[in-house]
């Protein structure tokens, strides 16, 4: 490989990808007081309300300590709320508040505008093989 082939690599692209998406992500999220990550959060509470911060942990791949602060933030901003599991005392809980499930219509939204943006000048054929294609990348790297 040459000194400038890692440039030219799929993963080189994929990462600069990743971190546009995450730029405009937030930009669009700042406006409505979220910092991104905090929307999927939202997002896992919207499908199932009361899940365990493991839970919720395993399902954003990220670690618990990042859960909890993320937690703790949107609590301050009551967009959640934890509560003690009702069978066990040990196991924590998150709970939407009702600001936080009204910010479902607005987050969508912004998750609408974003893949609009990124996706505009492809063919529905085109974004159906890219998906395809990134559903096997992703089966590559996170085999379960």
């Amino acid at each position: 490989m040459s000194d400038h082939s890692i440039y030219e690599t799929l993963g080189y692209l994929m990462t600069q990808i990743c971190r546009g998406h995450r730029n405009r992500a937030q930009e669009l999220l700042s406006e409505l007081g979220l910092y991104t990550g905090q929307e999927i959060l939202l997002m896992h509470l919207w499908e199932q309300d009361g899940r365990t911060q493991s839970e919720l942990a395993d399902l954003m791949c990220i670690q618990p300590a990042t859960l909890t602060k993320s937690i703790d933030r949107m609590s301050q901003v009551g967009l959640i709320e934890r509560r003690p599991d009702t069978e066990d005392g040990r196991v924590s809980r998150v709970y939407l508040r009702p600001e936080g499930r009204a910010m479902r219509e607005s987050v969508e939204a912004v998750w609408r505008q974003v893949e609009a943006e990124s996706f505009a000048n492809l063919t529905t054929e085109e974004r159906i093989l890219l998906r395809r294609l990134l559903m096997q990348v992703n089966r590559n790297i996170n085999p379960e």
